[in-house]
């Protein structure tokens, strides 16, 4: 299955069908600045959303959609102003709790106007945190997608008490990790701008639109600017964030204006639209995919300069002697950062041992883990089949 997906999108990323679609699978997302309008929905935009959506199914394309806007519909139902959305997270979640169904409803009627089929499948952090959890919800929007079924995904602000806007990123990172489990040939991030800028259009007039990143490394990161809207809980940070997520996954990422002409279809055909964040090289595989999203970590260990770059350079196994502290409480095959001294994220890995067994052996010998401990699991804290780089 893994193979076949991976010669598919190597034939269509060749564009050997222009007038088709040039990606086969892809998760589109819809923020709240592109769905709404005056407090409310913009049905205007979801309809011509949708159009595209289905032309695309038509076309045989699969598509999963992950959509903002519950929040505002509910907001707008019950006659709330904006400023009541900002601060108050139970205010936030009973919104949601009014706009979703409506916000379905919205879509439910626009696909079937056009022969198409919804599903709605609502998500919170800890439904991907878990790995069996994370499998089942994949197994489920695969198999909607074979059956020409338009998975709709939104986080679930009503029960996400902590994570309301602020881990998922108004959907920004959420479409990153459904983008990776499902398998994704694109991940299509529709936005209120048409891209990236090389500084904030809106104060520069200098300001230049970048067609193409390379790489989602510091230098990209120092472009996100200040939101455009603040009731709108993702921002150009998040969408960074999720284009470094699919990206070094192997997923390409497209960024464009969601109110542009045909958007999705142009970006989805391989026409040059927004910004396109290129991908690695080669695909990872879904395990790595699942590690490298960060959802499931419990902790982390910062290590010394020489375990850093062992780790990156050498592509090495993380040893005790490297490890100068621990951090967090997690268990034996939990998932778990390593940070370099200066404190940045350098890998993410599965520890062979719980950070209380960490402790007793940061800066040891790996020959005198057992001596220490009574046992052992193996030389490595984290060994390098079970570390992805950042």
């Amino acid at each position: 299955m893994a193979n076949t997906r991976q010669q598919s999108r190597t034939a269509n990323e060749a564009g050997s069908d222009s007038s088709g679609p040039k990606y086969r699978r892809v998760v589109v997302k819809a923020g709240t600045g592109v769905l709404t309008g005056n407090g409310g929905l913009d049905e205007k935009v979801m309809d011509d959303l949708v159009r595209q959506v289905c032309e695309l199914r038509d076309a045989s394309a699969e598509v999963l959609l992950v959509t903002s806007g519950a929040i505002s519909a509910g907001r707008s139902a019950l006659g709330r102003s904006r400023a009541d959305t900002d601060q108050d997270i139970s205010t936030r979640q009973v919104f949601a709790a009014v706009g979703q169904s409506r916000l379905m409803h919205t879509y439910q009627q626009m696909f079937e106007s056009r022969g198409g089929q919804v599903a709605q499948t609502l998500l919170t952090i800890s439904d991907l945190s878990d790995r069996q959890s994370y499998l089942n919800v994949g197994n489920t929007l695969q198999r909607l997608l074979e059956l020409g079924v338009v998975p709709v995904v939104n986080e679930n602000d009503v029960v996400a008490v902590d994570e309301i806007g602020e881990v998922f990123g108004d959907n920004d990172r959420l479409s990153a990790l459904v983008a990776n489990l499902i398998d994704a040939d694109l991940l299509l991030v529709l936005t209120d701008t048409d891209g990236l800028y090389s500084a904030d259009p809106k104060t520069d007039p200098n300001a230049t639109l970048i067609e193409e990143v390379a790489q989602v490394d510091a230098d990209i990161e120092a472009l996100a600017g200040e939101e455009l809207h603040p009731w709108a809980r993702g921002g150009m940070a998040t969408k960074l964030e999720a284009a470094k997520l699919v990206t070094t996954s192997g997923i390409p990422m497209v960024m464009c204006h969601g109110r542009a002409e045909d958007a999705v279809l142009r970006a989805v055909k391989g026409e040059q639209v927004g910004t396109y964040f290129r991908p690695a090289d080669g695909k990872m595989e879904a395990r790595k995919r699942w590690m490298l999203s960060g959802i499931s970590q419990r902790g982390q260990v910062t290590v010394d300069t020489g375990a850093a770059g062992a780790l990156k350079d050498d592509h090495r196994s993380l040893l005790p002697a490297g490890i100068q502290t621990v951090q967090g409480e997690f268990n034996r095959g939990e998932s778990i950062y390593v940070v370099d001294a200066k404190g940045k994220k350098i890998a993410c890995g599965i520890a062979n041992y719980g950070a209380r067994d960490i402790a007793k052996i940061i800066g040891l010998r790996s020959d005198r883990i057992e001596e220490t401990l009574g046992y052992h699991y193996g030389q490595e804290v984290v060994h390098r089949n079970n570390l992805v780089l950042l």
